[in-house]
């Protein structure tokens, strides 16, 4: 153990009875003998019988959190390691799907006000204050909530399990862009022609690429009257996921929640390879992870800046630019595109899913974690904005040489990615080339952000349940063998609709919920000063108004309204003209408050195992923002004793 481990154990602010130093001098003789102390679930004293020296508990006697013994804990083998692992969680498909559309919809340019604003007063403090937290505390989720405050220990669970809820479907949209990248070698792409069994009267095929003029086409499509629908657009709909009538000129979804259909054995033999790779890539903990994100987060800059090259080349990239940016500022009255930022903002930073605690619980203690909130955010929120330039640079191209609306060729979501994007590449010289390396861009893209779920739900277990720790190969490959049997749900014709039920229900509540808790906890009962000491005796200074302001009143704010919002709005569930029923919209509700009960009832848990006389008395006994607790009776008796979590 080395002196700033020592110095980390003897909080500045704690008193220790009958503590001489005839005991401290023993108690670093003991820790320079094993050079560690291993941690077994409890902080401990020390006390003393004769000549034997016995540590059991470091004892408070103020409202300060102590600093428990501190086990050897892995770290990462480089500063680089952390910071790739935290860019390639936060850039993830959504930056590259959604941030361009939600620009394009929502008065262009104008759109980075808002979004901007969300960023600094809510996305980076959140950001920056989940890295501090894990990092002080150096545990995962749930053991860090419960140092925090015990009866708020359920914030913990609630993180951890809309991870796991994400994760269900996350690594199927992966395992989409494997299949695509796998038949992107070939000469001609199967997306690019409608000589196929499943192809309808209405498909057509992309020939703009026998055009090299840079003239652009006007309605060149409006003729028709039968609605045309492109070649990627059924081979993805009819073909991939057959999800439509193969040979039908409609759209209509032909699979329901209660028929859906067989397994489509492409997606399952691809999800499993994702698995694969997810498992060897974090069996071994952030040392083999770390080593991994050097290709998987610095590979997609490599191919955006390729296609952003290519696409401002293209003739009509200029009018797509000009929709994507072009300022409409009417638009800055309708609540729905701040709400809109809000939500790309969070989802794309990712508070609230466990992965920042996680990954900075790593660090080492004197980490300068404020620098890489920084920093890491803006080179996300830098990498949305980017996206948008490669993404309508194409659809302008696409416009211009279809003849379409751009508003009828851009889509959010995996539309967007898997059948607009590789349309536009099919007609490009080199198309398999570019295909190529765009799903492989998708590719990593989605492991990087897999990755941080998988071990944020590994890390706070493992330490929660530190047996898990010592079997950690053998319990990353059962979590992954779980996903897998439920992934199997999703690889189905009706798959999508499982897909789009967990997402509506399963991620965006509990993380709200989630997130709106910590800041209330960290502000009003643990104590946003406490908190900043916290940071000072991390870095050697205090964070200033600036984030104080952030994290008391705006963060809170914001989040309550989008909650509000959010329930107040609330829609039924409906995907293209398929609407679920009454039912599947009932128990998603229920999927929703499964992972947001876990907090109310963690914290009967942990009240009703508090010792106390009362009610009142075990309740503050449980809300005490501190694993220590002065008891005059007894200087070395210590809270968690009496609370059982």
């Amino acid at each position: 153990m080395t002196d700033g481990d020592r110095k980390r154990l003897l909080n500045k602010n704690s008193t220790y009875s009958e503590c001489s130093t005839t005991i401290y001098n023993s108690f670093n003789n003991i820790m320079d003998e094993r050079n560690e102390i291993p941690n077994h679930g409890i902080p401990a004293s020390i006390s003393y019988d004769k000549n034997e020296v016995k540590i059991t508990l470091l004892q408070h006697s103020n409202n300060s959190i102590g600093r428990e013994i501190i086990e050897e804990r892995e770290t990462w083998g480089r500063k680089i390691d952390f910071l790739l692992s935290v860019i390639g969680f936060a850039v993830d498909l959504a930056n590259v799907w959604r941030f361009p559309y939600l620009c394009f919809k929502n008065g262009g340019g104008v759109f980075l006000i808002p979004y901007t604003m969300m960023v600094l007063l809510c996305g980076i403090p959140l950001f920056y204050m989940e890295l501090s937290l894990g990092q002080y505390h150096r545990k995962g989720a749930i053991t860090t909530w419960g140092r925090i405050c015990p009866l708020a220990k359920g914030i913990g669970y609630c993180v951890i399990m809309t991870a796991f809820y994400t994760d269900f479907f996350y690594n199927v949209i992966i395992a989409w862009a494997l299949h695509f990248f796998f038949r992107s070698f070939t000469l001609n792409l199967p997306w690019a022609s409608c000589n196929n069994t499943y192809n309808s009267e209405a498909c057509y095929e992309p020939t703009w690429s026998n055009d090299n003029s840079d003239e652009c086409l006007i309605n060149s499509m409006s003729n028709y009257s039968v609605k045309k629908i492109s070649a990627a657009e059924e081979y993805f709909y009819k073909s991939f996921l057959a999800l439509h009538d193969p040979g039908s000129t409609n759209s209509h979804v032909t699979t329901t929640l209660d028929n859906l259909g067989p397994i489509n054995w492409q997606i399952a033999i691809c999800l499993f390879l994702v698995y694969i790779i997810c498992y060897f890539s974090l069996w071994k903990g952030i040392k083999m992870s770390g080593k991994v994100v050097w290709f998987t987060a610095i590979f997609p800059y490599i191919v955006l800046t390729i296609l952003l090259i290519r696409g401002v080349t293209l003739p009509g990239a200029e009018k797509g630019i000009q929709y994507y940016l072009k300022p409409d500022f009417d638009k800055l009255w309708e609540p729905s595109v701040w709400q809109d930022a809000a939500i790309q903002v969070f989802f794309s930073l990712g508070p609230g899913f466990g992965v920042l605690m996680a990954y900075s619980s790593y660090n080492e203690f004197n980490n300068n974690v404020y620098f890489d909130a920084l920093l890491t955010s803006t080179i996300n929120c830098c990498t949305s904005f980017l996206s948008g330039f490669v993404i309508f640079s194409v659809l302008g191209y696409m416009s211009c040489k279809s003849g379409k609306p751009i508003d009828e060729v851009a889509q959010e979501g995996p539309g967007l990615v898997f059948v607009v994007y590789p349309e536009a590449l099919a007609t490009m010289p080199g198309a398999s080339a570019f295909s190529i390396i765009f799903f492989l861009m998708l590719l990593t893209l989605g492991l990087d952000s897999s990755f941080g779920g998988s071990e944020a739900i590994i890390t706070a277990l493992s330490d929660e349940f530190p047996i898990l720790k010592s079997k950690r190969e053998l319990f990353v490959g059962l979590l992954f063998t779980f996903y897998m049997i439920i992934g199997m749900f999703m690889c189905t014709s009706g798959g999508i609709l499982i897909m789009e039920w967990i997402i509506f229900y399963g991620s965006t509540y509990g993380l709200l919920v989630s997130v709106l808790l910590e800041t209330i906890v960290i502000s009003f009962v643990y104590g946003i000063d406490e908190f900043c000491k916290d940071v000072k005796e991390m870095l050697g200074f205090t964070p200033g108004f600036y984030w104080k302001f952030c994290w008391r009143i705006v963060a809170p704010i914001f989040l309550f309204i989008m909650i509000s919002s959010s329930v107040i709005n609330y829609m039924p569930l409906q995907y293209q003209d398929y609407v679920f029923s009454s039912f599947s919209n009932f128990l998603g509700i229920l999927f929703a408050l499964s992972s947001i009960s876990a907090i109310p009832i963690t914290a009967l848990i942990v009240l009703y195992n508090t010792k106390g006389q009362t009610l009142s008395e075990k309740f503050k006994k449980a809300l005490t923002p501190m694993i220590y607790h002065n008891r005059s009776e007894n200087d070395h008796q210590l809270l968690s004793n009496d609370i059982m979590l």
